[in-house]
């Protein structure tokens, strides 16, 4: 069976896809994000893969938020003051010209970590942050195991909630797509200036990494 792209399985589920967000994170989903997103500096913010919109109340006023998701479905109905459909891989905006960039819980779903990297050095003003959220697998084999059994079960129980048991299946296999972060982001266009680990069994990253002064 073809297993459909994120845009499509983002696009079909987006009216309860933060609600079951919400039920997989057992309610801390937000809090991760602010963890992360208090690391960001004030100025023009892009929000990549932006989706809905839900950490748009956890920004501060002196940050002006720039969303940007391929899913249009999802995208029409986030309130951000500017909104443009794109990706990672390839964004539209001139270089330097972004003094933060913040993703969450998306960078399973790129079509290619690197190029997004690489296009996020480029957009970035000399001195400006990037801070990723996302999940992943935890870092020992038993806590692992344990990890992958658990998504395995809940996944699809959420999917029920959702109507789309296929579509949180992809989710669940996603966990495994990418390396652990902490080889990820250790060498790059940017500097890894911190990573920590949060959720269940250290299963939720964040990572600050930094464009160097020019």
């Amino acid at each position: 069976m073809t297993q459909p792209s994120p845009d499509r399985i983002f696009s079909r589920i987006h009216r309860r896809y933060d609600r079951c967000n919400r039920v997989l994170s057992f309610g801390r989903d937000q809090a991760w994000r602010k963890r992360g997103i208090d690391q960001l500096p004030d100025g023009l913010i892009l929000d990549l893969g932006a989706g809905t919109g839900v950490a748009m109340s956890l920004f501060r006023p002196s940050q002006d938020i720039v969303a940007l998701d391929p899913a249009w479905p999802m995208l029409s109905v986030n309130p951000a003051p500017h909104r443009v459909m794109g990706k990672g891989e390839s964004l539209p905006f001139v270089d330097a010209s972004l003094d933060g960039i913040w993703s969450a819980f998306v960078f399973r779903n790129l079509e290619s970590v690197g190029k997004t990297l690489a296009e996020a050095a480029r957009v970035l003003r000399p001195g400006g942050v990037m801070v990723v959220v996302d999940a992943g697998r935890p870092l020992g084999r038993l806590s692992r195991t344990i990890h992958s059994l658990g998504t395995a079960v809940v996944s699809p129980l959420v999917g029920l909630m959702a109507g789309a048991v296929r579509e949180y299946w992809y989710f669940h296999r996603s966990l495994d797509k990418l390396p652990h972060p902490e080889e990820m982001f250790q060498r790059g266009p940017l500097r890894m200036a911190r990573l920590w680990r949060m959720g269940w069994f250290g299963g939720v990253y964040g990572v600050t990494l930094i464009k160097s002064p020019e």
